[in-house]
């Protein structure tokens, strides 16, 4: 493919929106939204208008503030879902409306009662009322990823005849292995004949901890949009995480991607959403966790302090982070309990280093983490020691 730009579909105001408690106000959505924008996404999902009335005034909102990212309302494949979504959408820049149906065998007979053939006519259908109300639609094939790849070829076939722009391929119970999310995609390219005609998407759920390499997989095979939200939020497990492919995307240039996110805002916004959605960031989270640039074992820390490039494949600041860390703890060496010293105005040579470091871990055994008040202490008794001497 020519084009090697990955179009970021940020769905944290809808998809995101579905986590327990995570209820957002048009206020709250409208600072998101145009964070997001500012971040440099390219599609804003602002949520499901029909769905309620503060949903509806919400996208309405959105669309007349954003001018850049493309605005996007979700629907079902019912005209009176279609209709409400396009009016929500009239103020915006750049509206899509985003409609679709079941793809897996699963969804058909178990959600819809209905057949395969019966899908073909309501999606045709469903693309055709969201084409007539806005130029740019996308089509979603809902749990794409256990559907049977042959009907979901005729499925993306069938829309795309019907006008979708883009065909959004979600694995919507995160249960692909990336091998087989990546093999679906490829299939999809080389059995549907109008594919150069839309943007091919993936949407993958975290249900397996697999989003991120699937989203990935996807890419690789062709795919050209990625949806995701801030810190892997929503249903269940959560979703693809945008940190987390934005920057896989920038650190492997060998793929030839690239998106138009500005990394440096990357930290910023995950902690604007953690606060509004009232969800914390885990600790260990991938590029905005507190502890993705903290150093803790002697072995990393003495690599760390010689060359960052030794543990740090990413920099602090290329994501916004506050900047690296050397944690003291009872794993530490004496390297970090030297350097942190030295950070703290005291000049101490290997010997004191050396019997510093035998009273630095009879503290450090019974704590969690030796902060600076704590080396403040221990320099001034060794000091006072040394001087009595």
């Amino acid at each position: 493919m020519t084009d090697q730009k990955i179009y970021i579909f940020d769905t944290t105001l809808r998809d995101g929106e579905q986590v327990p408690g995570c209820k957002l106000n048009t206020k709250e959505k409208l600072e998101l939204a145009l964070q997001l924008e500012q971040l440099g996404v390219d599609i804003i999902e602002a949520g499901f208008p029909i769905s309620s009335p503060g949903d509806f005034a919400s996208v309405q909102e959105i669309s007349k503030v954003i001018k850049n990212a493309t605005v996007c309302g979700l629907t079902r494949a019912v005209q009176k879902d279609i209709e409400v979504a396009a009016e929500a959408l009239k103020y915006a820049a750049h509206p899509r409306i985003h409609t679709g149906i079941g793809s897996s065998d699963i969804h058909i007979k178990h959600k819809f009662n209905t057949t395969r053939e019966n899908i073909l006519e309501r999606a045709a259908q469903a693309t055709k009322w969201a084409r007539n109300l806005a130029p740019d639609v996308e089509f979603f094939a809902e749990d794409a990823g256990r559907a049977d790849n042959a009907f979901l070829a005729k499925l993306v076939e069938t829309v795309i005849a019907a006008g979708a722009t883009v065909v959004n391929i979600p694995d919507t119970t995160g249960y692909c292995l990336p091998h087989q999310y990546g093999e679906k995609i490829a299939y999809l390219y080389n059995n549907v004949p109008n594919i150069d005609k839309a943007i091919i998407s993936c949407h993958c759920h975290n249900d397996l901890g697999l989003a991120t390499a699937n989203s990935i997989a996807g890419a690789i095979a062709g795919a050209r949009q990625i949806e995701c939200t801030i810190n892997g939020i929503g249903e269940r497990a959560g979703n693809t995480s945008l940190e987390e492919v934005v920057m896989v995307i920038k650190q492997h240039s060998s793929l030839g991607l690239y998106t138009n996110v500005k990394t440096e805002l990357l930290n910023p916004v995950s902690q604007l959403v953690a606060d509004t959605m009232r969800v914390p960031v885990q600790p260990n989270k991938a590029i905005v966790g507190s502890n993705a640039f903290a150093h803790s074992s002697g072995i990393h820390q003495d690599g760390f302090l010689k060359e960052s490039l030794t543990y740090e494949i990413i920099t602090p600041e290329e994501v916004g982070a506050g900047g690296s860390k050397i944690v003291l703890t009872a794993r530490s060496g004496r390297s970090a309990l030297a350097h942190r010293f030295q950070k703290l105005g005291f000049e101490f040579n290997r010997n004191d280093v050396d019997v510093l470091y035998e009273r630095f871990l009879q503290v450090a055994d019974t704590k969690k983490e030796v902060e600076d008040a704590d080396l403040q202490i221990l320099a001034k008794q060794y000091a006072s020691v040394a001087v009595a001497n």
